[in-house]
């Protein structure tokens, strides 16, 4: 290409036009060959990659495990592990989150009551690089309900090599707990950090009959456990020290080389023996806390608890955009909405909604981006025994329930605590829910659905009820218009029973709820049941909250339903000289428990999801594609631009919960609060949507935004940073002509609701849109409003169409180019044959 410019660029030699000709002749030739060149130069494999990379990464929990390790067991002095291979699928950017652990090589575990050949996982905290944590800082031994080696106490006599452990009050030997900060325990059974009920030490992990296994095990940033401290501590050079996950293999023989009692081997994984055999993984926490300055101006944003996550990561990178310190608080869509409609110097002047924010007519502008596909799950953890084999070969396995289906009329059965178990015990059960299934599992209509989970197993285990949240929301309403679309769902809200005559609880019968949707989840069936404390005058009673318990978001159900655990209270328990109402948390392997979650939570926590039946009726997981195929499909709410969700239209492989946030700001607000606020705008919408684990990445769990609605929020950034009030001498009367009142199009500078909106989409597009760039600055002046109509990206086909991936542009640049060097060099080789032309047709002598 160089050589051709050069040829091209040389001028006529002295002496004559002869020598011109041929120089526009190389440059026509130049430039045809320029063009054949350009057009055989093959495009960046990463920029014609880079949409279905992208795309593929994501399948609601399956992603690129780049940081992968496994280790291998070594042989012990009784069991040998050399064989063993365990995989930690993710070590580095970790959060409090759950990471898919697996494992082959080991040998298999009996059935019944003999218990052997199983792996024991902790998280621990230490400052020794070379050989990782001391026993005493891991969190590992409360676990209740476990059968083998899940406690802290150890037994020199019975295990030589234990010589370094502690002592009670009454000699009774143990490994303590020494927190990141703070006193030691004094016990074996001191559980001042952690106990039975909130600690994520795994203690029994068997073997499947082949000598493999997988689980997953929660992680947990000092966030959520203050005395391991994981992201938290940090260096004198101020970088994250890590933590450690230390897995413990359990062979067929205790700690003095004796088979275990019955064949059980009982001693802690504490033991030093047993310790000393560990498999030990670093682990690489994010940060945790801000390191934005304080000295920063605060910007707050508020709202829908889909964008929690992704806010959250995106926090760091703008602290880093020079913008002010922003700060997000999770609330209700609704609050939100109020928020950003009366803005003031301390309240939050950015929400995230769902549903559009629609102002009075002579109230200030509020422009609406969309920065977030995400949408609600159904996050299950199910684990169930069956019988495998017959006659003498039969054995008893336990294994995990994957692909659930369930339907609208079973998610109309869960929100309406039409299940015994999600009501009363059974000496309290109401008359009008004895003929019902006792729980979900019990249920024909799940069976039927879910033909691998056997009957026999229903009633045992099964989950009790959906975990719910109490916070009132859009996708709430969303839910509920989504069972209600559903005529057998409807029908049975409305009392008819379901073909295996199972009713609605009659306490929901007459809430409208087959045809009103609410923002919340009830729990209307006020039966109370008692729990026996020693004596009838001691019984505490309890009711359907404490057996089913609301949450308090759905990232705090994604948490209960890994750890197998709601927090069911319905056991008395002493408490100093009185009684309180207490729960028993499953053992792993008898862990059942399934809720109301988001998606990026599911995915953070490595849940399995519930395939649900789109307006087609055929049964859909909420992957990356099947969100963005609902969103192509969404119609306009009462704002135009602004899209809702809605079930009924989610057809062709859509999943039916999905919903797409917008982030809703006032143009009444300080110049420099708009200009921060459209950052927070430009960033989720650009780099915001480089999906992975890192911080100001895209948490997976989240489609990435298709390209019409990042142009969209774009422009609507462009149009909130460059907002000028309006002249009311600009129009008849002082007001615009064209404005559609709330909820009015903001046109290619993005979507605006208020009175104005007609003058806010000029001024926006004449600056960002159509006569400007959508990425101008906060310094892009307005030159007054477009002499067109402008169009509506957001009508557009989403998902073909509004915006160019960079092997688009590339490609469009490159053929554009083409064209103009063919066009040139057509001229330049016109010219001559021209003149010869010319040449030929004048007569001789004239």
């Amino acid at each position: 290409m160089r050589s051709v410019r050069g040829v091209s660029g040389r001028g006529p030699a002295p002496g004559g036009a002869g020598t011109g000709g041929r120089g526009r002749v190389a440059a026509g030739l130049g430039s045809l060959l320029a063009a054949l060149l350009l057009a055989l130069v093959p495009l960046p494999q990463g920029a014609t990659a880079a949409t279905a990379q992208n795309s593929a990464k994501n399948s609601a929990g399956d992603f690129a495990e780049n940081s992968a390790v496994t280790k291998t067991g070594t042989a012990g002095p009784y069991d040998d592990f050399s064989k063993l291979k365990v995989t930690v699928h993710q070590t580095k950017n970790l959060r409090g989150q759950g990471v898919r652990v697996t494992w082959t090589g080991g040998r298999a575990a009996p059935t019944g009551a003999t218990y052997n050949n199983y792996l024991q996982i902790m998280e621990c905290w230490g400052d020794d690089a070379d050989q990782g944590p001391d026993r005493t800082q891991c969190e590992f031994g409360a676990v209740d309900g476990a059968p083998a080696g899940g406690g802290r106490l150890v037994s020199p006599t019975r295990d030589p090599l234990d010589t370094d452990h502690a002592t009670d009050a009454d000699n009774i030997a143990f490994v303590p707990f020494k927190p990141v900060e703070g006193a030691a325990t004094t016990t074996g059974t001191d559980w001042t950090y952690f106990n039975s009920l909130d600690t994520n030490s795994q203690t029994w992990l068997p073997n499947d009959s082949d000598g493999n296994g997988e689980t997953v095990f929660e992680m947990r940033s000092s966030v959520e456990s203050p005395h391991l401290g994981c992201g938290a501590r940090t260096t004198a050079s101020g970088a994250v020290r890590p933590c450690w996950l230390v897995v413990v293999p359990r062979g067929e023989h205790e700690t003095n080389g004796t088979e275990g009692n019955s064949g059980s081997v009982r001693s802690s994984a504490l033991s030093r023996t047993n310790w000393n055999q560990r498999l030990v993984f670093p682990l690489d926490f994010l940060p945790v806390g801000s390191t934005c300055s304080q000295d920063r101006a605060e910007r707050r944003t508020i709202g829908s608890e889909l964008i929690t996550d992704a806010m959250t990561s995106w926090q760091s990178a703008l602290c880093g955009s020079g913008a002010g310190r922003f700060t997000f608080t999770q609330s209700g869509e609704g609050e939100a909405r109020e928020r950003v409609t009366a803005p003031s110097d301390t309240s939050p002047g950015l929400g995230f909604t769902v549903q559009p924010v629609e102002t009075a007519e002579d109230a200030p502008p509020v422009v609406q981006a969309p920065v977030a596909v995400s949408g609600l799950t159904v996050g299950l953890y199910w684990r169930y025994d069956v019988t495998v084999g017959e006659g003498s070969g039969a054995y008893i396995a336990n294994r995990q329930l994957h692909d659930v289906r369930l339907n609208q009329r079973l998610l109309a059965k869960l929100l309406t605590q039409s299940y015994q178990k999600s009501v009363a015990t059974a000496d309290y059960l109401p008359d009008y829910l004895k003929t019902n299934p006792e729980s979900i599992g019990a249920d024909p209509e799940f069976q039927k659905l879910n033909p691998d989970f056997p009957a026999a197993s229903g009633r045992t285990y099964s989950p009790w009820g959906l975990l719910l949240s109490t916070e009132n929301s859009d996708m709430a309403t969303v839910l509920w218009r989504y069972v209600q679309q559903n005529k057998d769902a409807r029908e049975f809200l409305s009392g008819t029973a379901d073909p295996w005559g199972m009713k609605v609880n009659r306490s929901y019968q007459d809430m409208d709820l087959d045809a009103t949707p609410l923002d919340y989840f009830p729990k209307a069936d006020p039966t109370t049941s008692k729990a026996p404390c020693g004596t009838p005058e001691n019984s505490l009673p309890f009711d359907g909250t404490d057996l089913v318990p609301y949450t308090n978001d759905m990232h705090d159900a994604a948490q209960k339903v890994r750890n197998g655990y709601g927090g069911q209270l319905y056991l008395c328990a002493q408490s100093g000289a009185g009684w309180k109402l207490s729960g028993e948390r499953p053992a792993a392997t008898n862990a059942r428990e399934f809720g109301i979650v988001d998606a990026a939570s599911s995915t953070r926590y490595q849940l399995d999801v519930a395939a649900l039946p789109n307006a087609d009726g055929a049964f859909v997981k909420p992957t990356s594609d099947a969100m963005l195929k609902a969103v192509a499909r969404m119609p306009d709410s009462a704002v135009a631009g602004v899209k809702t969700p809605d079930p009924a239209t989610a057809d062709d492989g859509a999943y039916p919960l999905t919903a797409v946030v917008y982030a809703a700001s006032s143009v009444d607000q300080a110049k420099d609060a708009r200009q921060d606020y459209a950052k927070v705008i430009r960033y989720a919408a650009g780099a915001g949507q480089t999906q992975g684990t890192a911080r100001g990445e895209l948490p997976y769990g989240y489609a990435p935004l298709p390209a019409a609605l990042r142009t969209q929020a774009l422009k609507a950034a462009t149009t909130l940073e460059t907002w000028t009030a309006p002249d009311p001498s600009d129009t008849p009367g002082g007001q615009d002509q064209d404005a559609e009142g709330s909820g009015g199009p903001g046109g290619d500078g993005g979507t605006v609701s208020g009175e104005d909106a007609g003058s806010a989409a000029g001024g926006a597009a004449a600056s960002g849109g159509s006569g400007g760039s959508a990425g101008a600055g906060p310094d892009a002046t307005d030159t007054g409003r477009p002499s067109v109509a402008p169009r509506d990206p957001a009508k557009e086909n989403v998902a073909a169409s509004g915006g160019l991936t960079p092997s688009e542009v590339i490609g469009l640049v490159r053929w554009v180019l083409l064209g103009v060097l063919v066009v040139g060099g057509a001229a330049a080789l016109a010219g001559p044959v021209m003149l010869r032309l010319a040449a030929r047709r004048v007569p001789a002598g004239g």
